[in-house]
């Protein structure tokens, strides 16, 4: 797979780094893949968040979340976002395996049944033409051996996105707004998406999947986003 990506990289980028432009064999020239900001593995397992030896935190604790567990690549800090918004918003596709990957390394196949990107709107699908949780997903979903499912979530009314609303307003902005197209009778399933930030369309998105009858929801994403002082 590392071959198969390099290679790719190569013919899209013409050997050169995305961020630095200098020499690469693949996406990232050496340098640069080190100075991703990985998350360190004593996080809260539910939320992804910083928590003293990797216990579930006060915050987890308090208020439960519909979701299981998060896993999360990178700390959504320069570089992680121009990686990100460039497959987000300026359809540099490519970057969707290459943060797919970062993700693989912190998932253990066998253990979801399907995988389903965070779905956007119909209107908004139309105007990007692709959904960069989907381009992350598919890689993902062939790593952990499962279905990956595109259809099963769907957006059942648009919502201003969340990145323009201040924090204290996206619970309400994504409540009521998806729908499952069919019941999963216990079935675990992992939620991917690119960024997160308060959990919140992750959070219902799980309500969701739980409702339709999933006995299990986790997180796939690639960047979290830390909370503000």
């Amino acid at each position: 797979m590392r071959k198969i990506l390099a290679a790719a990289f190569s013919s899209v980028f013409g050997g050169s780094c995305y961020l630095c432009r200098g020499e690469a064999p693949g996406l990232l020239c050496a340098d640069c893949d080190r100075d991703l900001p990985r998350l360190p593995a004593a996080l809260c397992p539910r939320c992804a968040l910083a928590s003293p030896g990797g216990a579930t935190c006060g915050r987890c604790l308090t208020r439960t979340p519909h979701y299981d567990a998060t896993l999360a690549a990178l700390s959504y800090d320069f570089p992680t976002d121009a990686l990100v918004l460039a497959l987000k918003f300026r359809g540099e596709l490519a970057l969707g395996p290459f943060l797919s990957q970062l993700v693989t390394q912190r998932i253990s196949p066998g253990q979801i049944d399907c995988v389903v990107p965070v779905p956007l709107s119909a209107s908004r699908l139309r105007e990007r033409g692709y959904n960069q949780a989907a381009e992350i997903a598919r890689p993902l979903a062939a790593h952990a051996g499962a279905r990956l499912e595109l259809a099963l979530c769907e957006r059942s009314r648009d919502t201003p996105p969340q990145m323009e609303l201040p924090w204290a307003e996206r619970s309400a902005n994504v409540r009521g707004a998806f729908r499952c197209t069919r019941a999963l009778d216990g079935a675990s399933v992992a939620v991917v998406d690119d960024v997160m930030t308060t959990g919140a369309t992750l959070d219902e998105v799980a309500a969701t999947l739980k409702r339709a009858g999933a006995a299990r929801v986790v997180n796939w994403v690639v960047a979290r986003t830390m909370p503000p002082n």
